[in-house]
C-alpha cells in the first residue's frame, strides 16, 4: 500500500466537499441534487475510506430528507405541514453547509435527524 500524497489527500478532502455541497445542485435540477453526491460516493467509496464515511452520512439525511417532506407535504393539509415544509428547508440548507465546514476540518458528521440507512 502506498503512502498518500498531498495531492491525492486533496482529491479526496474536495471529492468530500462536493459530497456534501453538491446538494445545492437540487436548487438548479433536483435529480442532480441527489445524483452528484451519490455518483461522487459510490464511485469512490472502496478507494477513500474517508469519503466512504462522509457519503453515508450524507446520503442518511438525503433518504431521511425525503421521508420527512413526503410526511410534510402529507401534513400540509393539516396546517401542520407548513412549519415544519418550512423548518426542512432551512435544514437542508444548514446541514450540507456544516457538514462540509465540518469535514474541511477533517471530521465526519452525522446528520442530525438523519436515519442510519447506511452505517
Amino acid at each position: 500500500m502506498s503512502t498518500p500524497t498531498a495531492s491525492s489527500l486533496s482529491t479526496e478532502k474536495n471529492l468530500i466537499l462536493g459530497i456534501h455541497l453538491g446538494q445545492f445542485l437540487g436548487y438548479f435540477a433536483p435529480v442532480l441534487g441527489w445524483l452528484v453526491p451519490l455518483a461522487i460516493w459510490l464511485a469512490k467509496r472502496d478507494d477513500m475510506p474517508a469519503l466512504d464515511a462522509h457519503g453515508k452520512a450524507v446520503a442518511n439525511w438525503m433518504l431521511s430528507e425525503l421521508i420527512y417532506v413526503t410526511i410534510g407535504v402529507i401534513l400540509f393539509f393539516f396546517i401542520i405541514g407548513i412549519p415544519f415544509l418550512l423548518v426542512l428547508g432551512v435544514l437542508s440548507v444548514v446541514f450540507p453547509i456544516v457538514g462540509a465546514v465540518k469535514a474541511s476540518k477533517g471530521e465526519v458528521w452525522t446528520y442530525p435527524l438523519s436515519i442510519p440507512f447506511f452505517r
